[in-house]
């Protein structure tokens, strides 16, 4: 015989398992690895993207997951792509507002590589129905126009 929505509703309220979340100390920029720009007096930008960026939201421990788009304006080094997956992956279960990912991909990176420039946008896919969309950048605008 079927449950009945009564049944269900019973079950379903008695959901709740906690869901190990990892701190941002998990978070690991030893991965990330650099190699020289050997064309400095010519600038290009670099677009890097990926749709598979997840961490978890830090009370729920559920997945956030997003489009992450890294642009930058090398000065004398560039990413390595590979070192730059892992160090994404070593998100994957920690708990971080969306609001303060960006910025810590962003601070992790403009340390390894010390760009003229570069942007960081996480475009979150919605959740309840919302939508997030958070973009950093360096220099940060006041500094951009001293």
């Amino acid at each position: 015989m079927p449950e009945s929505l009564d049944d269900i509703k019973e079950r379903y309220e008695a959901l709740d398992i906690k869901l190990e979340v990892a701190g941002e100390d998990a978070i690991d920029p030893d991965f990330l690895l650099t190699f020289p720009y050997d064309y400095p007096d010519n600038p290009a930008e670099i677009v890097i993207d990926t749709h598979e960026f997840t961490a978890v939201c830090p009370w729920t421990g559920l997945p956030d997951t997003g489009e992450l788009t890294i642009s930058y304006v090398p000065r004398s080094d560039c990413i390595e792509l590979k070192s730059l997956k892992y160090y994404l992956l070593s998100y994957r279960q920690v708990g971080i507002v969306q609001e303060h990912a960006a910025s810590r991909i962003l601070d992790d990176l403009v340390q390894v590589c010390a760009p003229h420039t570069m942007t960081v946008c996480l475009d979150y896919t919605p959740r309840g129905g919302l939508h997030t969309v958070v973009t950093v950048r360096y220099p940060p605008a006041a500094q951009a126009s001293e």
